[in-house]
């Protein structure tokens, strides 16, 4: 059996591309890495693969713990992991879904060509910048009082239809129609309300981003056209989350675990992987919060989109509408979810590994996906009617220079990783010493001189953070994926205009 060692950590080859921590000690469930050899020395460069099988120790970790082909050190729970605990006898765990609660990206087609763009380059970019808020701190399409964030929390995207932010065409085109039914507002803090508040249809800064694109590849001609992708068409990409309300979730629920759960912190190797256990009031009120600040990201995206709708409607002197600027897909990153998911089970009914495992029946289960997307293949209920026979869209965004790739859920992603895949490309390098290495001028330049790429941002050292050499090989994350069957190329898309906080 081929292995590879990282320091006490030792990988054992199961097969091309999937690599195994075997369970052992106070482990509740093997740990794998789904990564090619080039991938899976990037991912033994930090962290990872410590916090990997950390999250092996979660309460109620059922089959195994995996690592994503865009996997990276996190806080606590490595981003581009996958986690899932019964939601009888196991737990949720904020680290394991992160600090920006759906934080996700949404694409946008259109009837535009790159040839109907050209010339406008400039133009759009800039109009762009000034109409979408962008950076830290405060700033949004519009600021809402009390009863404004109340209703957003507790209704997502149904507020913004209502409000004329939204067509009911967005929602069918949402996960979830853009809402959780499980929100509970009264469950987020009056302190993350108000930061919230201020902050209704921005980007917020980091790796957020707003992207034209233009459609380079298309590799499933029929998914395609389902999608409603072609070769050469323009399209529009969002990537954000639920800015300081999210944030402040998370630390809020983080700081109530370490003092009403502090027994099972205790137990667990890492205290970033703070958990409340499953049936708890605090884990209830926890659920409860986390699917209002995924409510609020949803709006927060669909503000973004609908001002982006206005400026090219203002560039191009057309109705948006006229130039089909539709919702393709909108999917969550970080995100804890009950699902039904088919797991072995022992002798005793207990969740085993599949190899030990005397029968398979359906469990529900807390799927984390921390950097990770959901990517289920045709058949599953949750699917919208648009998708349902053809398999849920996947967005994975590449660097500002290196493209990025719609995907649609694999076969194989129930089997193998509770229906989830990559999220992005994942990082190499850390902000600061992607700082020391580049700077952010120079990046935009060499963009736009070389690959006509036109970026803006609040600052040369956001640029800096997120020049294309900070982030792996998205073309060798999404091969892995592919060829695992948990998320297959449809099409690819590179970038024309980005703005960025």
């Amino acid at each position: 059996m081929e292995t590879r060692e990282f320091g006490d950590i030792e990988l054992r080859r199961v097969r091309e591309h999937v690599w195994e921590i075997p369970q052992e000690g106070e482990m509740n469930a093997p740990a794998r890495v789904l990564a090619s050899e080039a991938l899976l020395d990037h991912i033994g460069d930090d962290k990872t693969l410590e916090q990997l099988r950390n999250a092996t120790h979660l309460p109620g970790i059922t089959k195994h713990a995996i690592c994503m082909p865009d996997g990276h050190q996190g806080y606590g729970f490595p981003v581009g992991g996958v986690g899932a605990t019964d939601t009888t006898d196991g737990c949720i765990s904020p680290g394991a879904v992160g600090y920006d609660i759906n934080c996700g990206v949404r694409m946008m087609t259109t009837n535009l060509t790159y040839e109907d763009l050209q010339g406008h380059e400039e133009e759009l970019v800039d109009a762009l910048f000034e109409a979408v808020p962008s950076g830290l701190g405060g700033g949004g399409v519009v600021k809402g009082d009390a009863e404004t964030i109340e209703d957003i929390l507790a209704r997502g995207m149904q507020w913004a239809v209502d409000a004329g932010y939204a067509t009911d065409d967005d929602l069918a085109h949402c996960e979830d129609e853009g809402f959780r039914d499980d929100a509970r507002p009264e469950f987020v803090s009056q302190k993350a309300k108000d930061r919230g508040r201020n902050q209704i249809g921005s980007l917020g800064s980091g790796n957020h981003f707003l992207e034209v694109q233009r459609v380079t590849d298309v590799y499933r001609e029929d998914v395609a056209e389902s999608f409603g992708l072609e070769a050469d068409q323009i399209v529009v990409l969002i990537h954000c989350g639920s800015r300081g309300l999210g944030h402040q979730t998370c630390t809020d629920y983080l700081r109530r675990i370490e003092k009403e759960h502090k027994d099972l912190l205790d137990d667990l190797p890492d205290k970033e992987l703070a958990a409340a256990p499953a049936g708890s009031e605090l884990a209830e009120e926890y659920y409860g919060a986390m699917c209002a600040a995924i409510n609020f990201a949803w709006v927060n995206r669909q503000l973004i989109m609908h001002r982006t709708r206005e400026v090219f409607a203002d560039v191009f002197d057309r109705d948006w509408r006229d130039m089909e600027m539709r919702l393709l897909y909108d999917v969550a990153h970080n995100i804890a979810k009950k699902e039904v998911h088919e797991v072995g089970v022992g002798p005793e009914g207990q969740p085993v590994r599949d190899g030990d495992a005397v029968e398979r029946e359906e469990r529900e289960l807390y799927v984390h996906r921390k950097g990770a997307t959901r990517a289920f293949p045709a058949g599953r209920p949750e699917l919208p009617p648009a998708y349902a026979d053809v398999g849920q869209p996947v967005i994975i965004p590449g660097s500002m220079g290196a493209g990025s790739y719609v995907l649609r859920g694999g076969d194989q992603s129930l089997d193998l990783t509770f229906g989830s895949t990559a999220h992005g490309a994942g990082r190499l390098m850390s902000r600061t010493k992607a700082k020391q290495e580049y700077w952010g001028e120079t990046v935009q330049d060499e963009l736009r001189e070389q690959e006509k790429i036109y970026v803006k941002a609040q600052s040369g050292a956001t640029v800096a953070e997120e020049a294309p050499g900070v982030y792996k090989d998205v073309d060798e994350v999404v091969r892995v994926s592919d060829e695992l069957g948990i998320g297959d190329k449809v099409a690819r898309t590179f970038p024309v205009c980005n703005i960025k906080g």
